[in-house]
């Protein structure tokens, strides 16, 4: 039997398993409606006269407009996906169902970042979201791969660890959107739900190598579009919001496999690198890779709420 340390270390480093991901979403919700119930039972009137929170109007708007700084963290599950590979000189191959794990409790953790703007009596605001996930892919998962590689064919099944040392998105699967947000009616004064959607870019940091490549890329990338779509309910408290929410995101990858080692964990040196190779009409030297990442994401999160004075009336 192995000591109890060695099993706890084997768990953390270990893929999460459904009834952890399950477990921590039921703690989540329960937390949730254990916080939220007393101020529910509150009335509009006793909520309204809360210190520091501006009075809602007619409708359930707030009166006045608010800039909000925000981070939250939360868990992740991304949807197996197919991993194209071409290059030049006889590589047309595809890595079938990969599937993906996010360890958000890992360091680097889950983590994102967000400012929000409400205008004055305004149901309809915008924001700005950064969001640092992972996607790893399983190294004990047995895929089908189809194609050619290197000119010779390379169809049958094989574990992931036995084909790619590197296959993974750690540090992280980023994405940085600029939403709209629209306020639903509100279920007291200090309860509110949200919807909201929006566009943006993935600036995922690469690594990637297969076994027997001597060179592995590892950087951060510049790799194509990404949206989503998140709904959430907001616990408005003096000067600070509280908040849990589901999202939805689908990021379309497309990878320039440099074959060049970051290291440093320079952003703005590997995003001009970037740049001016593609400047250059330098074709990555290892090849490209596609896929397409559709990730749930559970956070929660808090913010520091300013409020400017409602206008006259």
């Amino acid at each position: 039997m192995q000591p109890a340390t060695h099993a706890v270390d084997a768990w953390w480093q270990g893929p999460p398993s459904d009834w952890l991901e399950q477990a921590v979403s039921i703690v989540g919700a329960a937390t949730l409606a254990l916080a939220i119930g007393p101020i529910m039972m509150a009335t509009p009137d006793d909520a309204s006269r809360t210190r520091g929170q501006a009075p809602p109007l007619a409708g359930g708007e707030i009166a006045a407009a608010e800039t909000i700084a925000a981070f939250y963290s939360g868990i992740t599950h991304t949807h197996s996906s197919d991993v194209k590979f071409s290059k030049p000189g006889g590589t047309d191959l595809t890595a079938h169902e990969v599937g993906w794990i996010g360890r958000p409790f890992k360091s680097p953790i889950y983590y994102g970042l967000r400012g929000i703007r409400w205008p004055e009596a305004g149901r309809i605001g915008g924001m700005v979201d950064f969001t640092h996930a992972k996607a790893i892919s399983i190294r004990e998962q047995s895929v089908r791969f189809t194609g050619t590689r290197n000119g010779k064919p390379a169809d049958g099944a094989a574990k992931v660890g036995d084909t790619f040392r590197h296959l993974e998105f750690s540090h992280g699967h980023n994405m940085l959107t600029v939403n709209g947000l629209l306020r639903l009616g509100a279920l007291t004064a200090t309860v509110r739900p949200y919807v909201g959607g929006g566009l943006g870019v993935s600036l995922p940091h690469t690594e990637v190598q297969f076994l027997d490549d001597a060179k592995r890329t590892y950087e951060y990338q510049l790799t194509g579009g990404v949206g989503q779509a998140l709904v959430g309910v907001e616990l408005r408290l003096p000067r600070v919001s509280v908040f849990v929410e589901y999202k939805f995101s689908l990021a379309p990858y497309r990878v320039p496999l440099s074959g060049l080692d970051g290291g440093k964990h320079n952003a703005f040196l590997d995003f001009w690198g970037q740049l001016t190779r593609w400047w250059r009409g330098e074709e990555p030297e290892m090849g490209r890779l596609a896929t397409n990442l559709a990730t749930h994401h559970l956070i929660g999160g808090v913010g520091y709420r300013y409020e400017a004075a409602p206008a006259a009336r």
